[in-house]
C-alpha cells in the first residue's frame, strides 16, 4: 500500500501565525501566475515541497536548479490580516490526480493544525461550459467576475473586507474543494478567491494574466508589499505561454480522465 504524501519543509521554519497561500493548477494557468507573481513580489524563499510516488516523477528547473512540483516558499512581508506576520506559499504546476486529492489535503491542514498557520487563502479560477471544472450557477456579470468561499464566519468577514463576493450557489472540484470541505470539518479559518477565465488547462489557450491580476488586486489589501502592476503579470503570462507550446499541451497537462495515468507540468 502506498504511503501518504510527505510535506518536507525546512527545520527551523517557523509558520507560527502564518498566512498560508495555496496555488494549484487551475484553468487559465491563473494560480500558477498569482503564484510565481508573489513569490517574485513578496521576495519568498524556498523552504520545502511534497512528496509521494503518485505524483509526477519531473522536477521544476529554474536557473539551473531542481525544484520539487510542489513546493513551498516563506518570507515575512506586510500582512494586514489580524495575527499574521508571515506569509507561506504552496506553489505547484501539476494537476493532481483525483485519488491523491483527499490525502494531500489531508496532509497539508494537518500541517496546518502543527505548524500553526493562522488563516489560508486558496487561489483558484472557474470558466464556464467546462466540463471537468467548477460548476458556478451565480448569475455573473460577464468574464469580470470574482468569487470567495469561507470556510468560517470569520472568513467571510475577510472576504467582505476585501470586497469579494461570495459564491452564493455551485460546486468546487479539485484541491479547493476538498481542501475547503475539510477546513470546515476540522473548524480552519479557510477561504477561497477564484476568478472567472476563458482559458482551459492544457488546451495551449493565452494564460489569463488579467484573471490573475484581478486576484492580486484584491489581496492588495491584506499584503500592501503587493503594489499591482499589470505589467510584470503580462510578461509572466508570456513567459508561460511560450514554455506550452500547443502540440505538447496535451502532453504536459492532460485532461483529468487522463491524469491517472501520467501527469504533467510546465516551467
Amino acid at each position: 500500500m502506498v504511503g501518504e504524501p510527505t510535506v518536507d519543509v525546512e527545520e527551523n521554519l517557523d509558520a507560527a501565525g502564518a498566512l498560508l497561500v495555496t496555488c494549484f493548477p487551475s484553468v487559465g494557468f491563473v494560480s500558477s501566475i498569482v503564484a510565481h507573481y508573489l513569490v517574485d513580489k513578496l521576495e519568498l524563499e524556498l523552504v520545502g515541497g511534497i512528496r509521494h510516488p503518485d505524483l509526477a516523477a519531473v522536477c521544476l528547473v529554474q536557473d539551473g536548479k531542481p525544484l520539487p512540483p510542489i513546493r513551498f516558499y516563506s518570507g515575512e512581508p506586510i500582512c494586514n490580516m489580524e495575527s499574521c506576520d508571515k506569509v507561506v506559499l504552496i506553489a505547484s504546476e501539476i494537476q493532481i490526480p483525483e485519488k491523491l486529492s483527499l490525502h494531500l489535503a489531508t496532509e497539508i491542514i494537518n500541517w496546518i493544525k502543527v505548524s500553526g498557520v493562522s488563516s489560508s487563502i486558496m487561489i483558484d479560477s472557474f470558466a464556464q461550459g467546462i466540463d471537468k471544472g467548477h460548476s458556478i450557477f451565480d448569475d455573473q456579470e460577464g468574464i469580470d467576475s470574482i468569487l470567495g468561499i469561507g470556510s468560517t464566519d470569520g472568513a467571510h468577514l475577510v472576504l467582505n473586507q476585501i470586497k469579494v463576493p461570495l459564491l452564493k450557489q455551485g460546486v468546487v472540484s479539485g484541491m479547493t474543494g476538498v481542501m475547503m470541505g475539510e477546513c470546515r470539518r476540522r473548524r480552519i479559518d479557510a477561504m477561497a478567491i477564484l476568478a472567472e477565465t476563458n482559458g482551459e488547462v492544457g488546451q495551449g489557450v493565452i494564460p489569463d494574466a488579467r484573471a490573475a491580476a484581478r486576484i492580486i488586486g484584491s489581496m492588495d489589501v491584506l499584503l500592501p508589499a503587493v503594489q499591482l502592476d499589470p505589467e510584470p503579470l503580462l510578461e509572466e503570462a508570456k513567459r508561460i505561454e511560450s514554455q506550452i507550446r500547443e502540440m505538447m499541451a496535451v502532453h504536459l497537462n492532460p485532461p483529468q480522465d487522463m491524469v491517472d495515468s501520467q501527469t504533467g507540468m510546465f516551467g
